[in-house]
């Protein structure tokens, strides 16, 4: 029986059972299909009475890959057997530290011998399905590597039944528990070993590799990623080349140009390279005098280091915000708050620039930007967003005269690998004294003892990708915000609460001591209203907890997006939503899958499929309640009003510049 789909799924890659048993068949990831091994793997787990996993290798992400499946059958009563492996020292100490959470799992690891197996074991009365080939149990390898697995299905009375379960048997009777000692033990040596072997690549590679702010892994030459909010270190011959995408984007703004245009919007998700395409494009241009528009300065000193990266001394930058008026650089990066000032912005002649970029050009419909597009004359304008879609209406489109460039959403960015992984987990809203807090209640209810045990349980058992969490909290109010803040605190926990009332200087503290190795210093969380929807990089943010309702799947997509950033192979992102009974529940799996049909059937049909309908090697999890309050939420809401008609209509009509037809929908 599964316990946890309340539909069957509409994808499948089992073939037709007969007497109850499934004939031989490949298991493989295949993303043309929407298949996964994963996908496979959680099923059978739904299904069984007990299980074994016998892999040489297992590592935090994959473990994270299956963490709500696990815990859901261990709510159920299911136990299991792991045996992993030590070969190569690849089995990560985290991964180990995860799995002892569940005690329904008997843990063990072989230390000797070279262990190359990969088999996936599940029981139950009348029915054992067995999963072996090529799989360990890694987040690439369940989601996303060429693999080759055969699933059979055998009566436990078979010989293979017997065969199967006394190899697992000797294996794990030889292997070592695993216990806090032993990780203690392990973590010391597999830390080293990771150490020596970045050594042997640093040693080996070329001098012209750049280095990093984060040296956890040295930028690529082809890097999706935007500058950190410090100067990179970095050699004179070292040459970025662009990615895929922006070797798309750059040849479809160079149309743009020779149809005698001179205005392009990118539409580019957090994390895809936006600022690299901006200076790659004025430098095919050959760009003598170019401004760049932000809104924060933080992020002007940012956008610099990036084209100082592409540019280096071939053109002088400089910065005009605040206390900082660099104003005979080549290239100039200002806020648009200096540039919204009479007196400010005519320091430059209208002709002066011969390219401006705007970021986050989705704000263009405030009334400070306007002051300055109405200013200057530019040969060229370019526009950058992740999401120009606006929930006032405004059409931000005109001013780019409707010319999309390119095009690239979170969805397809995590298909093309250009994102690190997420793994997000919705559980059930948080109750006091057993009854549902709701975003509505009381205020003292909002920030009992109560609630703040319950965040930190699920915090601490989702956990992250390396153990060291620096998360965001996103609130629904400044005083919640302040008084979980306050309460995490009192509990050991070092964190801070940031608001619209903070000025820069303390939210860049914060971020800094968020992003800090050092212990003294760092900050396990930010609790945060609004202020870092948008706008704001944090590349090591690997965990977001929501504890706010749904309003917008854009906002979702945006508060999700600050910790894409990938920084290195490893890093994944842990999101952790907490879902109550809110009427804008169904806006939840519309956000993470992309989905612009708004069919009932077609969202509830994501919801099922989970992992089979998310790109790349990230996961969609709820957990059995949850679920039910997306699907009652899809159920009542009515997705076809009038207003929403006329919402798309107008956002269609924004897009194109003109009226559309029935075939532009």
């Amino acid at each position: 029986m599964d316990l946890f789909n309340p539909m069957p799924s509409a994808l499948s890659e089992s073939p037709t059972q007969v007497d109850g048993f499934a004939p031989p068949h490949l298991v493989l990831n295949d993303k043309m299909k929407g298949l996964r091994v994963l996908s496979t793997i959680q099923a059978e787990l739904q299904k069984c009475e007990s299980f074994r996993f016998y892999v040489a290798f297992a590592n935090q992400a994959g473990v994270a890959s299956l963490l709500q499946t696990l815990d859901d059958v261990r709510h159920a009563g299911v136990s299991g057997k792991v045996l992993v492996s030590q070969y190569l020292n690849f089995t990560s100490p985290q991964a180990l530290r995860t799995l002892m959470y569940f005690d329904n799992i008997d843990l063990r690891i072989a230390t000797q011998g070279s262990v190359h197996a990969k088999g996936f074991f599940f029981f139950r009365p009348h029915v054992h399905s067995y999963i072996v080939g090529s799989s360990n149990w890694t987040h690439s390898a369940l989601s996303s590597n060429t693999e080759l697995n055969l699933k059979i299905q055998t009566t436990p009375e078979s010989p293979i039944a017997h065969e199967v379960k006394a190899e697992f048997d000797r294996q794990f009777a030889q292997s070592k528990q695993v216990d806090n000692d032993f990780i203690k033990t392990y973590e010391e040596e597999y830390h080293a070993y990771q150490q020596h072997m970045l050594q042997s690549q640093s040693s080996s590679t070329p001098s012209t590799t750049p280095t990093t702010l984060f040296p956890r892994q040295p930028i690529l030459q082809d890097a999706p990623i935007d500058a950190p909010t410090q100067p990179y270190s970095v050699k004179q011959e070292t040459a970025i080349r662009p990615n895929r995408m922006q070797k798309e984007a750059l040849a479809n703004l160079d149309l743009i140009r020779q149809q005698g245009k001179n205005k392009a919007l990118i539409v580019s998700a957090t994390g895809t390279g936006k600022t690299f395409l901006s200076a790659f494009d004025a430098k095919a241009l050959g760009a003598r005098k170019l401004l760049f528009v932000v809104h924060r300065e933080n992020i002007a000193r940012a956008a610099l280091e990036a084209y100082r990266l592409i540019f280096g001394s071939s053109r002088t930058l400089g910065v005009y915000s605040g206390n900082a008026h660099e104003t005979s650089a080549d290239f100039i990066f200002s806020t648009v708050q200096t540039l919204s000032r009479p007196e400010r912005i005519r320091v430059f002649d209208p002709d002066y620039f011969d390219y401006i970029i705007v970021d986050e050009s989705h704000r263009t419909g405030a009334a400070s930007y306007a002051r300055f597009l109405d200013y200057f004359h530019t040969n060229f304008l370019l526009g950058m967003t992740a999401t120009p879609e606006r929930m006032d209406g405004a059409d931000i489109f005109q001013h780019f005269d409707h010319n999309v460039a390119y095009e690239i959403r979170l969805q397809q960015a995590l298909e093309e690998d250009m994102l690190c992984p997420f793994h997000y987990f919705g559980v059930t809203d948080l109750s006091v004294q057993g009854e549902t807090v709701e975003d509505t209640a009381d205020f003292t209810r909002l920030i009992a003892g109560e609630r703040v045990e319950r965040i930190i349980e699920k915090a601490s058992f989702y956990g992250c990708d390396d153990g060291i969490v620096r998360g965001l909290v996103f609130c629904s109010r400044v005083d919640e915000a302040n008084e979980l803040s306050k309460g995490f605190n009192e509990r050991g926990y070092r964190t801070v609460a940031l608001s619209g009332s903070n000025n820069e200087y303390e939210r860049e503290t914060a971020i800094e001591r968020l992003e800090s190795d050092d212990p003294t210093q760092q900050l396990d969380y930010i609790f945060t209203v609004d202020i870092f929807n948008e706008g704001v990089d944090i590349p090591r943010v690997n965990q977001i907890i929501m504890l706010r309702p749904t309003q917008s799947a854009i906002i979702f997509v945006q508060q999700l997006g600050r910790g894409l950033r990938k920084i290195d192979r490893d890093k994944y992102l842990t999101v952790i939503d907490f879902i109550g009974n809110y009427q804008n529940n169904y806006l939840i799996p519309i956000a993470l899958y992309g989905d612009r049909t708004f069919d009932k059937d077609q969202i509830r049909r994501l919801v099922v499929t989970g992992n089979q309908s998310i790109p790349g090697t990230s996961t969609v999890n709820f957990d059995r309640i949850s679920k039910e309050k997306i699907f009652t939420s899809i159920n009542s809401a009515k997705l076809h009003l009038k207003r929403d008609l006329r919402a798309d209509f107008t956002d269609l009509t924004h897009r194109l510049g003109r009226m559309p037809m029935m075939m532009d929908f």
